[in-house]
């Protein structure tokens, strides 16, 4: 746990996430000095991120704690605060729900999405402070630090990187780690 706290402490504060030449669903994610491949929302970037646009907002968001399945994820190195998925955890993406953008348990009958996913996304799943500490209605839920669909596919409007990728950057992290998509 001391050389996890001692990687940490050396790290720089910042992921910068930068479009990759000439795909707009595409990007590079850069963290001290390492640089990975990622996938980015289907649309693109925003800086007028709207619920429901698939597009991953430009903005400097704090990394606030993360997500892990235990069940096929393990031995983690991280100073990041990660809970443990269950199967009745969800999060509301309903815009007119008092927990919008608010992690909620089954049954619920709002719309959602399932954080113990069967696509193995939010296998390791770190929430990012996008309209989550200051919310607004419509602005966009969910928007996640999460592992890729094969070949990179487009995400909803999340950051998503390999299982191998996530594994390297994740002892760098810490609560409050910005990450700045430029």
């Amino acid at each position: 746990m001391q050389k996890i706290r001692a990687e940490a402490a050396r790290t720089a504060s910042t992921i910068v996430v930068r479009p990759a030449p000439g795909k707009k669903m595409r990007a590079l994610v850069q963290v001290g000095g390492i640089t990975v491949p990622a996938a980015i929302g289907r649309s693109g970037r925003s800086i007028l991120k709207r619920e429901g646009d698939g597009a991953t907002p430009i903005a400097g968001m704090k990394l606030l704690y993360g997500f892990t399945r235990g069940d096929r994820v393990r031995f983690l190195r991280t100073a990041l605060p990660m809970r443990h998925i269950r199967k009745d955890m969800l999060w509301c993406d309903q815009p007119d729900d008092a927990n919008y953008n608010r992690p909620v348990k089954a049954p619920f009958k709002s719309s959602h999405e399932e954080l113990q996913r069967e696509d193995g996304l939010y296998d390791i799943c770190l929430v990012l402070d996008w309209n989550v500490r200051s919310r607004r209605r419509n602005r966009g839920s969910a928007i996640f630090f999460h592992l890729i669909r094969p070949g990179y596919e487009p995400t909803a409007g999340c950051v998503a990187v390999s299982l191998r990728d996530m594994r390297r950057i994740l002892p760098l992290l810490r609560r409050g780690t910005t990450v700045r998509v430029v």
